[in-house]
C-alpha cells in the first residue's frame, strides 16, 4: 500500500502519520513484525539481500519493518534524515561513541549530565584510550577554552537532568563545527515536539525512548537521529555488527506513543509550570529549577530555541537530606522512583539514587546538594499534586 508524508507537517500530525507501516492487509493500526528472521524464495535473493544489492529484511537484530517503522517516523519529527533505535538510551549512546570516536580523541562534556552517562564516560570510554573533560553547560566561554586539538565531541543534554540547565544549542553547534567536532545533544527531556536540536545545528539528537516517547513507562529502548551517512551508515553499521538493537515490540509501544506525544507533552507543560509557580511560594521551599519561571537565568533561551518549558522540574528545601526526604516520604500520590516521562508524577531525590554513584565533589560542582529534589510532573489535576507536596512541605 503506498505510503505518503509531507516532511513539512506540524510534530503532532508527524507523530500520527509519519511512516505508517501497513502491510499487505492495509491495517490501519501498525501491526507488530514478532519474527527473528525471514524466508528467501530461493538462493540468489538470499545472496542479494545479505551482499545488499537487493534491499529488504534479513534478521531482526538490525532489519524489522516495526523498527523501521518507529526510526523513520521519530527521525521525521526531529528533522533528521536516518535514525538508528537501540535498546536503551544509554545504548544509544554507546553506540554513538563507538561509532564516531576512536583511541585519542577526547570528548568535552556539560558537567551536568545523567550520572549514568557520566559513569560511561569515565569509566568505560577511557579504557578505550577516549579521554573526556566536562565543563558549565551555560558558559560558552567554558565551553571554548575547553576544546583541545584532538577533541572529537561535544555532549551536551538540554535540559540537564535534575537542574533543567540549558545549553545553547545553535552557539554550541557554531563552537564545535568551528573546531572541527560534532555536536551531540540529548532530547529526552523535551522530545522532538519541543525541541529540534538538528534544526539548530546539532549533528546527533539522542533519545531515551523509554521516557516521552513510550509515556507511560511500559518499555524501554533508545534512538540516535542525524544524517544519512553518520547515522544511517556508520552507527547502523555498529549496531548491526554489536547488537544492541531494539526489540519489535517495544518498537511498536513506542510508534504508538509517537501518536499521542504532542498532546501529552503541553499537557506535561502546563502541569509543570502550575506546580513550579505554587513550589515558588512555598516558605519551605528555598529555590525552584525550571525555565518557565520569569526568574531562571535562561528562561528567554528557553523561549527562544523550545515550543514548551518541559515537565521536569526540581526545587530546594530548607535544610538538608532529613528534610529532603521528609518530603519525598509524606507523598501518597506521588510515585517514589528515579524515571521519569510517565503520565504518573514521580519524586526523586538525585544526590542518592541518578547521581548517587558519581563522587560527592563531582555532586557538588554540578549543583546537586543534599536538599534537592526533582520532579517529573506527570498528568494528574494539579491540586492534587500540590496537596501531596504540601503535607512534607507544612512539616
Amino acid at each position: 500500500m503506498k505510503e505518503f508524508f509531507d516532511p513539512d507537517w506540524g510534530p503532532a500530525t508527524l507523530g500520527v502519520r509519519a511512516a505508517e507501516p501497513r502491510g499487505e492487509n492495509g491495517e490501519h493500526s501498525a501491526a507488530i513484525s514478532l519474527t527473528s528472521s525471514y524466508v528467501f524464495r530461493n538462493a540468489a535473493e538470499a545472496a542479494a539481500r545479505f551482499s545488499g544489492a537487493q534491499d529488504g529484511y534479513i534478521y531482526s537484530r538490525f532489519s524489522n519493518p516495526t523498527v523501521e517503522a518507529f526510526e523513520r517516523r521519530l527521525a521525521a519529527m526531529e528533522g533528521g534524515a536516518s535514525c538508528v533505535a537501540t535498546a536503551s538510551g544509554m545504548a544509544a549512546v554507546l553506540s554513538l561513541c563507538l561509532t564516531v570516536l576512536k583511541a585519542g580523541d577526547h570528548i568535552l562534556s556539560s558537567r551536568g549530565l545523567f550520572g549514568s552517562t557520566i559513569n560511561l564516560f569515565n569509566n568505560y570510554l577511557t579504557k578505550f584510550g577516549i579521554s573526556v573533560s566536562y565543563v558549565d553547560q551555560t558558559d560558552l566561554a567554558a565551553w571554548e577554552a575547553g576544546l583541545r586539538p584532538n577533541t572529537r565531541l561535544l555532549f551536551a543534554e538540554t535540559p540537564t537532568n535534575p537542574l533543567v540547565e540549558l545549553a545553547d544549542i545553535a552557539a554550541l553547534a557554531d563552537i564545535a563545527h568551528r573546531h572541527g567536532a560534532l555536536l551531540a545533544v540529548d532530547n529526552c527531556f523535551l522530545t522532538p515536539v519541543l525541541q529540534q536540536p538538528l534544526k539548530l545545528g546539532a549533528d546527533f539528537v539522542v533519545h531515551s525512548a523509554t521516557k516521552y516517547i513510550d509515556g507511560q513507562g511500559r518499555c524501554v529502548g533508545g534512538a540516535i537521529v542525524g544524517d544519512a551517512q553518520r547515522v544511517g551508515k556508520d552507527v547502523f553499521g555498529f549496531m548491526r555488527t554489536a547488537g544492541p538493537c531494539l526489540s519489535p515490540f517495544n518498537a511498536w509501544v513506542f510508534l504508538k506513543g509517537l501518536e499521542t506525544l504532542s498532546v501529552r507533552m503541553k499537557a506535561h507543560c502546563a502541569n509543570a509550570q502550575g506546580l513550579a509557580e505554587w513550589l515558588s511560594e512555598q516558605v519551605a521551599v528555598r529555590r525552584v529549577h525550571y525555565p518557565g519561571l520569569r526568574e531562571h537565568p535562561q528562561h528567554a533561551l528557553a523561549q527562544r530555541q523550545q515550543a514548551g518549558f518541559g515537565a521536569v522540574l526540581a526545587f530546594e528545601v530548607e535544610g538538608g537530606r532529613e528534610e529532603a526526604w521528609r518530603v519525598i516520604d509524606a507523598t501518597r500520590l506521588l510515585s517514589i522512583t528515579a524515571n521519569l516521562g510517565d503520565a504518573r508524577s514521580t519524586i526523586t531525590h538525585p544526590a542518592t539514587t541518578t547521581h548517587g554513584r558519581i563522587s560527592a565533589e563531582a555532586r557538588a560542582q554540578a549543583g546537586i546538594g543534599e536538599n534537592l529534589l526533582r520532579i517529573a510532573v506527570g498528568l494528574e489535576d494539579l491540586k492534587d499534586l500540590q496537596a501531596d507536596l504540601a503535607r512534607g512541605l507544612s512539616g
